[in-house]
């Protein structure tokens, strides 16, 4: 009895496996989205501050739960010196400084929050928008494909304190876990803004996940170069692109997930998911890696009532492109409510070369005008004759939202896993 009891377990557990490697979208037997975000920021009250944080850091210094701060300025942790937060701190970050926290190339944030009692940091003002401060940009030293393998940032901040890139691909630049960043990506000085979190030149052995970036101004993750391996992470209503990778970025993101909404939009891009290697061609060595993004179990939503009306009247752009001289891995990710799914850059030539960096397997495109294009042509017969391919299965369908995910209209706990009875085995758009 005893065997035939674990024959029978043996066998649940490889049926279950084998029905979870099926599952597409944002994955889980629970939905990992509750206890630690929050869909209601602009309504939170996270009290006043009782500390500043100000200047340069640059002796090890820890922030407790107990007090509430007030970032002010651009705040520099410098001398390899180590940041860590407490579960549950709260940062409010001053609007009028257009405060930022800048982790030095060398130094480390342990940012390591818990479900139950994230890290927020959010804006100082009591009636909270996008852009109200700046963001949090952590430097590293591992490789961007940049000429002299270095670079720094160009937000208005100090270059002498802004350098990242180098050779250390393993480079450890800390933890961000459980943590929430709100109203981030002030306006500079310079065209554009502030991204609510940039990783530039950052290692493998740095731990990024759980964080949920809200209301940005600016983009809500942009990655520069480096080698990260990113899960579980939110991006919620921004007014830029979600995901942006850039400059030689090698990165896995998985089980991560974008909310749009269809009258919040820059002139610069909004994008869920955007892969560039550069923004001008000749600053990069092309020796060197160029952008090469997998992403799998995404769920890119554009979060509309009337999704038809929102595409005809132009509020709805494409919600993945992909640039020259970049590559793109997609599997197992929902596309939802976007016009169209995908667009690739007009300078890439479509044949088996370029088509063999560019990859959508196991995709569930829902309710888009139109799937794969290239840019400023309507003709992508060869596209979808590629893409929609049995070998690739790919799904597409038309269902609304409210019927495409399990509860994506619950405005305290929304659930975005896919409904499984949507998982249809189809090739017709």
């Amino acid at each position: 009895m005893k065997n035939f009891t674990q024959i029978i377990g043996m066998f649940l557990l490889v049926v279950f496996s084998v029905s979870a490697q099926q599952e597409k979208g944002i994955t889980g037997l629970n939905n990992w989205l509750n206890n630690w975000t929050e869909f209601k920021s602009n309504k939170a009250d996270y009290g006043e501050a009782n500390q500043i944080l100000s200047g340069n850091i640059n002796v090890n210094t820890k922030l407790y739960k107990k007090n509430i701060y007030l970032l002010q300025g651009s705040v520099y942790v410098t001398n390899n010196a180590t940041l860590t937060i407490e579960p549950g701190t709260v940062i409010l970050c001053d609007s009028e400084s257009k405060a930022s926290l800048i982790i030095t190339k060398g130094a480390t944030i342990i940012a390591d929050g818990l479900e139950t009692d994230p890290i927020v940091f959010t804006s100082n003002k009591s009636f909270k928008k996008a852009g109200d401060w700046g963001g949090i940009i952590v430097l590293g030293d591992a490789p961007i494909n940049k000429f002299g393998s270095v670079s720094s940032v160009n937000f208005d901040l100090n270059p002498l304190q802004t350098s990242y890139g180098g050779t250390n691909s393993s480079g450890n630049s800390g933890i961000l876990r459980y943590v929430r960043i709100e109203f981030a990506g002030a306006k500079i000085k310079a065209e554009g803004n502030f991204n609510s979190l940039l990783l530039a030149g950052i290692g493998n052995k740095t731990v990024i996940e759980n964080i949920m970036v809200s209301y940005s101004g600016g983009d809500s993750f942009e990655i520069y170069g480096g080698e990260l391996n990113l899960t579980k992470l939110v991006s919620f209503k921004s007014s830029s692109d979600d995901y942006k990778f850039n400059y030689g970025a090698q990165c896995n993101i998985s089980n991560s997930l974008a909310i749009r909404s269809s009258f919040l939009s820059s002139k610069l891009g909004s994008r869920c998911l955007d892969i560039a290697s550069y923004n001008k061609k000749e600053e990069v060595d092309f020796s060197k890696k160029q952008t090469a993004v997998v992403a799998t179990n995404l769920t890119l939503v554009n979060n509309s009532d009337n999704i038809n009306a929102d595409i005809e009247s132009g509020l709805i752009k494409e919600a993945i492109y992909v640039g020259e001289n970049s590559s793109l891995e997609c599997k197992k990710t929902v596309v939802s409510g976007f016009n169209p799914a995908v667009l690739l850059s007009e300078k890439i030539d479509i044949n088996d070369a370029n088509l063999n960096k560019i990859k959508f397997e196991q995709m569930y495109f829902n309710f888009c005008k139109g799937n794969i294009f290239t840019e400023f042509n309507s003709n992508n017969e060869d596209l979808e004759n590629w893409y929609g391919n049995s070998i690739f299965a790919n799904v597409y369908a038309k269902s609304d939202n409210k019927e495409t995910f399990i509860d994506c209209f619950n405005e305290k706990r929304p659930d975005y896993r896919l409904r499984i009875g949507k998982i249809i085995a189809s090739n017709n758009d």
